[in-house]
């Protein structure tokens, strides 16, 4: 094993993965690969098929954007990847159809920029924790609340968050009596957003204006995740905050607040192609215009939910700022996007911590955060 001491740290960038996110994965790995200094860091790409196999992949950032109008894919390569975990050393192999196998080197960190379950959820960190492996980003419990809309309303709530009205829809009660199922719903007003509990990037999620559209609705969502959590609409402004650990045992930093403005032209809400593909459809304005009292209040917000789910590394907290100046916690996001058009880069970047220097801060964090039980 070579001295890290005596080497650029070697960072591996794994993308893509087994969720209906694994296009918004690439994309957001094109921005790291395009933005992180290789002269402080050797950066190994390895992609994650929609499978389950890791392979090495290319590190031309065209591959991965969406820039050709069509969505980025892993398809699997002639060898199949993995990380070894033994004590002291954290070696990447490969082996071959006739099962030779090569070195890659050690990796000393990996950076995980997968969205959604089998990634987001707490999977890749068991993973990495069971071998000691550092990584970027939040542990096992903070990853699964985070990723669960359901789990997470239950932590917030119990945080003393004020959560919105919703209910939720398991598997099971929908196969067993499906009238019952959508008698629990009777209490939530409509409009109502349908959504998976374990998917992100808004894939899945449908607007419902009456009771005609929502079994639709519910069987659309079904499709990305079996257990579905139905949210009334809330009349407010969607305001998000970005938080970044602190160093040591100092306390999460906060960024300057950002506010989506959703273009109505066609979209009903901020969905996955005015997110990802219709620039025009939605506006990132930072830092939102609210008052010096609101504007602290969020932030303080956000580092408190931060602290609720116990995240690292990073995290998106996302609000609605009513008009009568209460702020209902939406969700938190502990791998948001981070393409450099994305809102959080965005937000940090207007309060003075750029792209290239996050992924610095995110990379020294994962690298010095202790291991084991924290």
């Amino acid at each position: 094993m070579t001295d890290v001491n005596s080497r650029k740290p070697r960072v591996l960038l794994l993308f893509g993965g087994r969720s209906s996110e694994h296009p918004v994965s690439c994309v957001t790995a094109a921005g790291v690969l395009e933005a992180i200094d290789r002269n402080k860091y050797d950066v190994v790409s390895v992609g994650i098929t929609r499978e389950g196999v890791w392979t090495l992949v290319d590190q031309d950032i065209k591959t991965w954007s969406l820039t050709s109008g069509t969505k980025p894919e892993i398809t699997a390569g002639p060898e199949v990847l993995r990380l070894t975990g033994e004590p002291g050393s954290h070696e990447l192999l490969a082996s071959d159809p006739a099962h030779q196998v090569r070195s890659l080197g050690d990796i000393d960190l990996v950076f995980p920029v997968l969205h959604g379950p089998f990634g987001e959820d707490g999977s890749l960190q068991g993973m990495l924790e069971m071998a000691d492996v550092p990584y970027v980003g939040s542990g096992i419990a903070a990853s699964a609340i985070g990723m669960d809309k359901h789990f997470m309303k239950v932590v917030f709530e119990a945080a003393g968050f004020e959560v919105g009205p919703y209910a939720v829809i398991t598997d099971k009660q929908w196969e067993r009596d499906r009238e019952a199922a959508l008698e629990t719903l009777t209490h939530l007003q409509y409009p109502l957003f349908v959504k998976p509990s374990r998917a992100g990037s808004s894939v899945g999620i449908s607007k419902v204006e009456t009771p005609a559209d929502l079994v639709l609705a519910i069987e659309a969502a079904r499709i990305h995740d079996p257990k579905i959590v139905i949210e009334q609409g809330i009349s407010g402004r969607e305001i998000e905050c970005g938080v970044l650990e602190g160093r040591g045992h100092a306390a999460p930093r906060s960024s300057l607040p950002g506010e989506i403005v959703v273009e109505h032209n066609g979209h009903t809400f901020y969905d996955f192609d005015a997110k990802y593909v219709n620039g025009a459809a939605a506006e990132l304005s930072c830092p939102a215009v609210l008052s010096s009292e609101a504007t602290a209040e969020i932030r303080e917000l956000a580092a408190k939910a931060f602290d609720a789910v116990n995240a690292e590394g990073l995290s998106r907290v996302d609000f609605f700022y009513t008009e009568g100046g209460a702020w209902i916690i939406n969700e938190i996001n502990t791998m948001p996007g981070f393409t450099p058009s994305s809102m959080y880069p965005h937000m940090w970047a207007q309060t003075g911590i750029g792209y290239v220097e996050l992924i610095d801060e995110l990379i020294y964090l994962g690298l010095n955060r202790k291991k084991g039980l924290r």
